[in-house]
């Protein structure tokens, strides 16, 4: 009996939070051989794999037969470590026409269009081998070995109640939804963007944030060409001049797609202050006063739409003038999802701080003077934290299923809106870390609760410190 891969994840596009399960099997070896293990040799890379080279071997793992002769590796420990989000926009992206570089770097958050993805895939492939020697005290060598077909990680995780299948005992999670899709006919089914929120968000004109979505091109009805921003009034008419932004090197994005893991994932800046930074379409229906609404989605050359459809609402600022405060987390999905608070909300600074008796009066001088600012107990230092309760307005049962993800986020940060930025700005008063201190959640239905509401509250991460005296 050969040696073969038995068993192998049933997808090529899988995340990285998941059993990533291969069984090898070689009987006739594990029956005539002595000190037989199976070997996997595990490449992880940024680029198409070649197995005859050593550059992107990350470690060599062995295992002996169990009691079927069958060797059974789950490589999720270590793919894990190799893939993380994207807190920066990739060079070449843009923020206010400014191209990002290694010496001007932007928040992702903030990009005008396109930017690449840095981190959040990579490429997996594995030689496997078997040895073993032909006496119990023998000189042990490789005797055969088996490549695993290449596969593309992302950094995503299951979830229990996610639905896997299974074919000739391969298994995995269905991630073909994610591909670019083009939509022909009624029934068809367009690629999906990286998020659980639901599609229809809501914004104030000053908030930034990106949709994300796999970018691998799949035939030829599904390269990603353009993606659409049209603009609607309340009744849902179109009004303005929709914006039709290339996929270009130029907008950050590819004109020529390579097989480069940056090229698989790519980021769209698709929020109110995205737009500002660039479209002068945005900024005339915004003029209007009549915009209510607008649409984003991916086209192909043909002019066909090939992924879901994302709305966006204005919000309007609110009569009872509560500061609005907007989060963005790690999604499932490995990207950022976004939701501004627009109902009240309080903050609250806690300090903390060092303290020593100090002498009174002047005791290394000629004379001793009693100075009244000397003497007694003195704070050395004064460490702040602030946190900030905050409060959603009325939701629906979607959202409230979507909020779990922002408690179970291991990345949550506050995010500022549009702003003028002062000459060289180094940006970095948009992302402000942030640790969610809510550790309670109750997920509210219409049927139990009526109308749906939330608070949560948070701690920003960095604290404000004050002179050491």
């Amino acid at each position: 009996m050969a040696y073969t891969i038995e068993q192998a994840p049933l997808y090529t596009l899988n995340t990285v939070g998941q059993e990533v399960v291969f069984t090898v099997l070689d009987a006739t070896t594990v029956s005539t051989y002595f000190n037989v293990k199976y070997v996997a040799e595990v490449h992880i890379s940024d680029e198409d794999i070649n197995l005859a080279t050593s550059t992107a071997i990350v470690g060599t793992f062995k295992t002996t037969p169990n009691n079927a002769g069958a060797g059974i590796f789950d490589f999720r420990p270590i793919v894990e470590s190799f893939v993380s989000p994207d807190n920066l926009a990739a060079l070449d992206s843009e923020y206010k026409g400014t191209a990002t570089t290694a010496t001007t770097s932007h928040p992702l958050h903030l990009i005008d269009k396109y930017s690449l993805n840095d981190n959040v895939v990579r490429y997996l492939k594995i030689r496997f081998k078997i040895e073993g020697s032909t006496t119990a005290t023998g000189t042990v060598s490789i005797i055969d070995t088996e490549d695993s077909a290449q596969y593309t990680l992302f950094n995503g995780y299951l979830k229990y109640t996610d639905l896997l299948k299974t074919f000739n005992g391969d298994f995995g999670y269905d991630t073909q939804k994610f591909n670019l899709n083009e939509f022909a006919s009624i029934g068809d089914i367009v690629g999906e963007y990286l998020t659980n929120a639901p599609l229809t968000q809501y914004a104030n004109v000053t908030d930034y944030g990106t949709i994300s979505f796999i970018s691998t091109e799949v035939g030829t009805d599904g390269i990603l060409a353009n993606m659409i921003v049209k603009y609607y009034d309340s009744s849902g008419t179109e009004i303005g001049t929709e914006d039709d932004i290339p996929n270009t090197d130029a907008n950050g994005g590819f004109t020529t797609f390579t097989t480069a893991t940056k090229n698989q994932l790519i980021h769209f800046g698709c929020y109110p202050a995205n737009l500002t930074n660039w479209s002068t379409n945005f900024a005339a229906v915004l003029a209007l006063g009549t915009l209510d609404y607008y649409e984003v989605y991916a086209e192909n050359a043909a002019g066909n739409k090939i992924t879901e459809t994302l709305r966006v609402n204005l919000l309007c600022p609110t009569l009872k003038g509560y500061e609005p405060i907007r989060l963005t987390w790690l999604n499932q999905w490995g990207v950022w999802d976004y939701y501004t608070f627009t109902m009240k909300s309080t903050k609250t600074i806690s300090t903390k701080g060092s303290t020593y008796q100090q002498l009174a009066g002047t005791w290394n001088e000629s004379i001793y003077q009693p100075n009244g600012y000397k003497g007694g107990k003195k704070a050395f230092r004064v460490n702040a934290m602030e946190k900030i309760s905050m409060n959603t307005d009325f939701v629906n049962e979607a959202e409230s299923e979507w909020f779990e993800e922002l408690i179970n986020s291991p990345e949550v940060y506050i995010l500022e809106g549009y702003q003028t930025d002062p000459s060289f700005s180094s940006l970095n008063t948009y992302v402000t870390p942030a640790r969610l201190t809510t550790s309670n959640y109750t997920k509210k239905t219409v049927a139990n609760d009526k109308l749906i509401q939330y608070t949560f509250e948070v701690e920003k991460s960095k604290t404000l410190r004050t002179q050491s005296i």
